[in-house]
């Protein structure tokens, strides 16, 4: 199994920028997608970023340019760069990760996510 930590949510003034970490402990498997989905109140949860394992990366369209999802594989750790940050990016970020485990296929692990709130 594996337990996703993330760190680096809090309060940001519009127009600033955030850090969100998120390392991966436990069985930890090569071919993995990892990244981040986020939640405003009452809204569907949405896709921010993932990055695979091999470097690929994707983000939702609206946020191309101000959002940066990289990985430290030596860490096991998924980072999301926001910059630019606007009040409706308000939401709680919940860490994703997608692991080929060889006994059950793809399984997938979430974080406990971490508040961002972005006043204007």
């Amino acid at each position: 199994q594996v337990q996703l930590v993330e760190s680096g949510g809090g309060l940001v003034q519009a127009g600033g920028s955030l850090t969100l970490s998120c390392a991966a402990a436990g069985n930890v498997f090569g071919i993995n997608t990892m990244g981040w989905y986020r939640q405003a109140p009452e809204k569907p949860r949405e896709l921010v970023a993932t990055i695979t394992s091999g470097g690929s990366a994707n983000y939702a369209d609206s946020l191309k340019g101000r959002f940066t999802v990289s990985r430290d594989d030596a860490k096991n750790t998924v980072y999301l760069q926001m910059n630019n940050l606007k009040p409706e990016d308000t939401a709680v970020y919940y860490c994703y990760g997608g692991f080929l485990e060889p006994q059950y296929g793809v399984v997938e692990y979430w974080g406990q996510g971490t508040q961002v709130t972005v006043s204007s």
